[in-house]
């Protein structure tokens, strides 16, 4: 006898809640017997919207590197963020987990000691690793910071407040902190983005006898909006701007004023010259790769840590941020998690595509396990629920098993970064149908994403059996 729909999505929630190895990295093809595993270099945008790069749309921002590397890769157009915010999607993103296995999904979650991370997976394989950047989910120095999280090395920012910073006074290397002389005493002499990029080229110049991941994750269009002067210019006269005031007149000019207290005076032009530089600086990595005769079996990925901010003087409207999609960071809406995801490794992708399989970031972990070959079987306290997009990453892709992507949300109250959870909301994915629930105990929403990406038109008064399977799916994960 036929199972019955609800039937059905009982039995794959069920699988989905309890299996946490259910997902194994695949089998190496055999055209793959004797390769040499890549080099991987995951590159993570801090708020960088979906339509904020030009292979994405119509732009006025200028990104040449990242649409070369688009369009001689793949990109991937139905991509998602692990979560709205920092903390939570970041967390996703390293342990392979999605909103259903974590159980903190507000921007206060931290990494935990028992957790596993992608560098620690690739450790099996004998993977250098190095982190630079931004870091901002693990704050107990010797039990969560990135060398105890199975990094090599790392260069960056440590905590989530010191990634508000474009120009900070301190960074982190290895566990110590370091002064930036450059920068203190209201100085602007060494921009992060830069740092960041070239202590990233620095590592992959040194002799390697493994293959190397580099996790280079930017802090960056994240405000404060600030960009050394040569971007910022190339936009001077390119748009309409009203100045933003932070604290400059002694009131706070809106509710982020007291993080970003710095007036701004061009706005516009200053977050597309951010843009436009954590482009230039993608496009040095790349020359690094090339000059370094390793950028054939270097597989560059490419994407954002969620949807475009309103802070600071950042104005997603004005940019059209997130079109064709609603919202943006802090909604649950495809606007605040629909985010651009590049993939760029010649050894394997010959033919360059557009790619519109659905996935996630829980999915990274798994996809790098499987690219190193390594088993899940050998990884103690391994816990993921994400699947291996390797097939994908071909050019002879194979579909991915049908499945739903989960979101949730724990919404800090009052001011947004105040630490204190109040709304909690949810979203899911299945195939075309995406489902958002704005409030824990309220009415569900269902959209047709092939024929509503903008979730305008809520069809869930008209299909009452997927509004039944996705609020039997939210029940079960709400708590």
């Amino acid at each position: 006898m036929m199972m019955s729909h609800r039937a059905h999505w009982q039995s794959v929630l069920l699988a989905w809640t309890t299996a946490f190895f259910a997902c194994m990295p695949s089998s190496a093809t055999a055209d793959d017997a004797g390769a040499e595993p890549p080099n991987i270099v995951l590159i993570l945008a801090d708020d960088l919207g979906f339509n904020q790069i030009g292979a994405y749309g119509d732009t006025p921002i200028q990104t040449p590197h990242l649409d070369r590397l688009s369009a001689n890769g793949i990109r991937f157009t139905q991509a998602y963020s692990g979560n709205t915010v920092c903390s939570p999607s970041r967390v996703s993103l390293f342990t392979g987990r999605d909103g259903r296995l974590m159980d903190n999904n507000s921007n206060t979650v931290q990494l935990k000691d028992i957790d596993v991370t992608i560098a620690h997976v690739l450790k099996h394989a004998g993977y250098d690793t190095a982190l630079f950047g931004k870091y901002s989910i693990g704050s107990q120095m010797g039990v969560t910071d990135p060398l105890a999280m199975g990094f090599d090395t790392w260069y960056g920012m440590y905590s989530i407040l010191e990634g508000h910073r474009q120009y900070p006074t301190i960074l982190w290397r290895d566990g110590k902190k370091i002064r930036i002389e450059e920068n203190e005493g209201g100085k602007k002499g060494a921009y992060a983005q830069a740092l960041f990029t070239n202590e990233a080229i620095q590592y992959i110049e040194q002799d390697h006898k493994n293959p190397f991941f580099v996790l280079l994750a930017y802090s960056s269009p994240h405000a404060e909006l600030a960009a050394p002067a040569k971007f910022v210019e190339r936009y001077k006269d390119a748009f309409p701007e009203t100045r933003y005031g932070g604290m400059s007149n002694g009131t706070a000019s809106d509710k982020y004023a007291w993080y970003y207290p710095e007036h701004v005076e061009r706005p516009h032009a200053t977050l597309a010259g951010m843009v436009t530089a954590l482009d230039a600086y993608v496009g040095q990595i790349y020359q690094t790769l090339q000059s370094k005769g390793v950028a054939d079996n270097t597989l560059i990925l490419f994407t954002s840590d969620n949807g475009p901010h309103d802070e600071g003087g950042g104005d997603p409207t004005f940019f059209r941020a997130s079109e064709p999609y609603k919202g943006m960071k802090r909604d649950l809406y495809d606007g605040g998690i629909h985010v651009p995801m590049i993939a760029h490794w010649p050894a394997a992708i010959q033919s360059p595509r557009v790619d519109d399989t659905p996935w996630a970031f829980a999915d990274v972990l798994p996809t790098f396990a499987d690219i190193a070959g390594v088993s899940f079987d050998v990884v103690p306290r391994i816990k993921t629920n994400g699947v291996s997009v390797l097939p994908r990453l071909r050019d002879a892709p194979r579909p991915l098993p049908d499945r739903t992507l989960y979101w949730e949300f724990g919404k800090q109250a009052g001011d947004p970064n105040s630490g204190v959870v109040g709304e909690v909301y949810q979203a899911a994915r299945r195939g075309k149908w995406k489902a958002v629930r704005y409030d824990i105990e309220g009415p569900i929403e269902l959209y047709d994403l092939d024929s509503d990406p903008g979730e305008t038109v809520n069809l869930a008064a008209d299909e009452r059996d997927l509004r039944e399977e996705f609020t039997a799916l939210f029940e079960a994960n709400k708590d």
